[in-house]
C-alpha cells in the first residue's frame, strides 16, 4: 500500500506539471487530464483518511499549524481549480459551461491553478525530511544542499521572471504559453519551480522544528 501510494503522488506530480503546461497537451488533453487528477486527488484522500483523525489530537506545534494551513489550503485549491475549470469545459464537461460568468471563472481558474502549483511544492517540501533522513553522511546532506540551493535559485528566478504572483493575484484574464520552448524544457523549468518551493517549505520546517526544541528546553 506505501508502494501504491507513492506511486500515486508522483502521478499527481506529473499531472500537475502537464497542467501546467497547456501549450503542450492542448485543450482536449488539459480538461481530461484536470478531471483525472481531481479523481485522484479524492483518492489520495480516502488512502490517507488516518490524517484527518489525528487533526484534533495532540498538541498544536508552530510546525503542526504551518502542516496543517498548506493542507487544508492545498485541498481547497484542488478542490476549486477543476471545479472552475469544468465550468469553462468545451469537450468534457459541456453542460457545466456557463454556470458562471466566464471572464471570472477564467481568472479565478487562473488564479487557483497558480496557487495550487505553488502549495503543491510547499506541501512536496513538508516531506523532503523522509529523503534526508536516509542520508546518512554529512558529506551528501551538503552537496545535496548545495544542490538544491542552487535549483531554488534559479526555479525562484524562473517563478519572478513568469510573474505567476500577477496570476495568484487573480490580476490576469488570460493566460500566456510561450509555443516556441522545447517541450521537456517547459516541463523542466515547472519542476524546477516547484521544487524551489518545496526547499523553501523544508527550511521552513526546520526553523519551526529548532523554535519548538528551544522551547522544551527553556522549559526544562
Amino acid at each position: 500500500m506505501k508502494t501504491f501510494k507513492r506511486v500515486l503522488d508522483i502521478i499527481l506530480i506529473a499531472a500537475l506539471l502537464l497542467l501546467m503546461s497547456m501549450q503542450l497537451t492542448k485543450q482536449i488533453a488539459h480538461e481530461w487530464i484536470g478531471i483525472s487528477m481531481f479523481v485522484l486527488v479524492i483518492l489520495h484522500h480516502i488512502l490517507n483518511r488516518k490524517y484527518y483523525t489525528a487533526v484534533f489530537k495532540g498538541r498544536y506545534t508552530p510546525l503542526r499549524v504551518f502542516q496543517l494551513t498548506v493542507n487544508t489550503l492545498l485541498l481547497l485549491t484542488f478542490i476549486c481549480t477543476p471545479l472552475t475549470g469544468m465550468m469553462m469545459s468545451t469537450h468534457a464537461t459541456p453542460f457545466m459551461n456557463g454556470w458562471m460568468k466566464t471572464s471570472l471563472v477564467r481568472v479565478g481558474h487562473l488564479a487557483l491553478s497558480h496557487w495550487s502549483f505553488v502549495l503543491m511544492g510547499v506541501h512536496l517540501g513538508l516531506h523532503f525530511g523522509i529523503i534526508t533522513s536516509k542520508m546518512h553522511s554529512s558529506k551528501i546532506r551538503i552537496a545535496a544542499a548545495a544542490v538544491m540551493s542552487c535549483i531554488s535559485v534559479y526555479g525562484f528566478y524562473l517563478f519572478f521572471k513568469a510573474n505567476i504572483f500577477e496570476y495568484m493575484l487573480f490580476k490576469v484574464h488570460f493566460v500566456f504559453l510561450d509555443y516556441s520552448k522545447a517541450w521537456w524544457l517547459v516541463l523542466l523549468e515547472n519542476l524546477l519551480m516547484i521544487l524551489a518551493w518545496g526547499f523553501a517549505s523544508y527550511l521552513l520546517s526546520l526553523f519551526l522544528k529548532a523554535v519548538v526544541k528551544k522551547e522544551s528546553k527553556n522549559n526544562l
